[in-house]
């Protein structure tokens, strides 16, 4: 018999079970930074890309839109990737949806683009971060890219009643300094569907090519 969900996982199993994209902070209709940082990049479109903590965004309605064929969004919430799925229809099929925590995920290849957007600042413990950090070195294909949105030192304290980890941009690169290499930085103000502002920080870095074997 399958145990019932508890901790993290149960928090945002009721998070989207009960409230509407209108009803959480961080819904975007259109994630334009996201959307900006990633064409910066000039992937191919067969380049494989996943999105972590994506959720219900509709950062990959666009990539699809856009002719992006080798997609992947990992949440932790699986009522959160139903809710995807049933929006994008059809096309739902042609994305592979992960339910899977981060801190318990066995990426099953390398990526040229790992995009998250709000999942690693609520990483508040250095034994959660060192984990994350050292499965984005393995999960990024070298010479791929890592885009990073996360509260900044300006943003908010907390999110959807649990504590986050704010940064700036000093901070966040020497988060990533081992294995990836700092391309740019930004910080905006993200207006939320309750018309109140939330400051971010978004970067993006470079995976480091892998010394050769000895």
């Amino acid at each position: 018999m399958k145990k019932p969900a508890s901790g993290p996982k149960q928090h945002w199993e009721t998070v989207y079970e009960t409230r509407q994209p209108h009803e959480v902070s961080w819904t975007e209709e259109v994630p334009q930074t996201s959307l900006e940082f990633i064409h910066a990049f000039e992937l191919p479109s067969q380049a494989p890309i996943i999105d972590i903590g994506g959720g219900d965004s509709r950062l990959v309605d666009f990539l699809l839109a856009e002719g992006y064929e080798n997609l992947t969004v990992l949440d932790i919430s699986g009522a959160a990737l139903a809710r995807a799925r049933q929006r994008l229809g059809p096309a739902a099929d042609r994305v592979r949806w992960i339910e899977a925590d981060i801190r318990g995920f066995i990426p099953p290849q390398q990526y040229a683009l790992w995009h998250d957007r709000a999942a690693f600042h609520f990483l508040t413990t250095a034994s959660d971060m060192a984990h994350y950090l050292a499965l984005a070195r393995q999960a990024v294909a070298p010479q791929g890219y890592l885009t990073m949105g996360t509260f900044s030192t300006d943003g908010p304290t907390a999110c959807s009643g649990l504590p986050v980890q704010q940064y700036d941009e000093a901070s966040l690169t020497q988060q990533l300094q081992q294995g990836f290499t700092k391309l740019r930085c930004r910080t905006e103000d993200h207006l939320t569907p309750f018309q109140t502002s939330q400051n971010f920080l978004f970067c993006s870095f470079r995976r480091q090519q892998q010394p050769a074997a000895a």
